[in-house]
């Protein structure tokens, strides 16, 4: 069976100085990502959000429900500045609510609501269909094995061993 990566490696045989295995894995990999990374979008636009909004809300879920802006502003690599913009955007769709800490006045907590909770949680559904669908086209012994692979490459990324 061949695929659009074997067409690629027969192009480029003898042209690029490249190990052809090598070529191919990375390339799969590159494609699987672009793949998923579309799903994500067609998710997102099927629900009827932006990728920010999601990348917001999944943050605060991560969190229980509740975060500081400033949590929320380094787990996104924001700014304060547009921490608040986009808070700010999220509070007028209902999706988050902001509200004072009866402990501390001056502390302010992000509140994800149900309607964002739902709003995400429809998201997610939607792309967990998809990548389930991807990765069970393989059978369950070699969904593991896949697993392993890519973690023992994740690992060596992570770590430099």
């Amino acid at each position: 069976m061949e695929d659009s990566v074997d067409r690629h490696l027969a192009r480029w045989r003898g042209r690029a100085p490249f190990d052809e295995r090598v070529e191919a894995v990375v390339t799969r990999m590159q494609f699987l990502v672009k793949h998923l990374a579309h799903t994500k979008e067609a998710a997102l636009k099927e629900v009827g959000m932006q990728d920010f909004e999601f990348e917001t809300l999944h943050r605060l879920v991560a969190r229980d429900g509740s975060a500081t802006p400033s949590e929320l502003a380094a787990d996104l690599l924001l700014s304060p500045a547009g921490m608040t913009g986009r808070l700010d955007t999220l509070e007028r769709a209902g999706l988050v609510r902001r509200v004072r800490s009866t402990e501390d006045r001056r502390r302010v907590d992000v509140e994800l609501t149900s309607k964002g909770h739902d709003l995400w949680m429809d998201a997610m559904t939607i792309r967990g269909e998809v990548e389930a669908d991807l990765v069970n086209t393989l059978p369950p012994a070699d969904q593991a094995l896949l697993d392993g692979l890519l973690k023992r490459l994740l690992v060596k990324t992570e770590t430099g061993h």
